[in-house]
């Protein structure tokens, strides 16, 4: 191989990482507008603007559009003209699909989790024991901070599946349970009144685990995200839904 011809090759591999980096920084930062609101539900998402506002070119927005829509975050829908981008609404039926599939995904993590061993399960219920604790303290003073259930209960998800779920199980969930995020920040005030039939769903899961029912732990796990989809959907009758054209 020539020199000018190692140089080439170093000079497409250097485009490519940069490339690659730019998509992963455009994504990371459209879709964590998404979640937080920043981009609210139903607002048109335009290319150019995304990209002077991200302060990256439009190539890899192009790509980051293309990964949320793929992922729910971003819909098209039809003008008499052309195809336009929209940041997803939130919806009843959306929330109840979303809520069923997060369910089984970590539904799955805490059957491959109640059958760990004995001392494996042990030291993964002390963490879900504290952390449901303090939700409970919290459930017992009338609520308190938002922001701060939402980390204690997603802390307590997280758990579950960091301690059993392989490679392709995280990723899948990675992927979708940021979305549940963007129904929580909106309708947050209106739910946490009810955070103490959470803190008792969330016994009845440690407890299956605790005890190595694997079925059990799998049906409280999903049983726990039914019936969060199902004050969701009070919530968001009563308040009405956001982004809906």
């Amino acid at each position: 191989m020539t020199p000018k011809s190692r140089t080439a090759r170093k000079s497409a591999r250097v485009s490519a990482d940069h490339r690659e980096r730019s998509f992963d920084v455009a994504y990371r930062k459209l879709r964590e507008l998404i979640v937080r609101g920043r981009l609210a539900p139903g607002s048109r998402v335009v290319e150019a603007d995304i990209a002077r506002r991200l302060e990256i070119s439009r190539t890899p927005v192009r790509s980051a559009l293309h990964r949320l829509q793929q992922e729910g975050y971003v819909v098209a829908y039809r003008t008499t003209r052309q195809a336009r981008l929209a940041v997803a609404p939130l919806t009843k039926e959306d929330s109840h699909e979303l809520y069923w599939i997060v369910g089984h995904i970590e539904g799955l993590a805490g059957r491959l989790l109640a059958q760990q061993d004995a001392d494996s399960r042990a030291r993964v219920v002390e963490r879900l024991l504290a952390g449901n604790a303090e939700l409970s303290k919290l459930a017992q003073s009338g609520g308190g901070d938002p922001s701060r259930i939402f980390d204690l209960d997603m802390g307590f998800h997280q758990v579950l599946v960091d301690s059993a779920a392989g490679p392709r199980l995280s990723a899948i969930h990675a992927a979708i349970k940021p979305q549940t995020e963007r129904y929580w920040r909106l309708y947050a005030s209106a739910i946490t009144d009810q955070l103490g039939k959470s803190v008792e769903e969330h016994a009845r899961i440690i407890e299956a685990i605790e005890r190595g029912d694997a079925d059990a732990a799998e049906r409280a796990i999903q049983l726990n995200w039914q019936l969060g989809a199902e004050r969701l959907a009070r919530v968001i009758e009563s308040l009405g839904e956001r982004g809906s054209w």
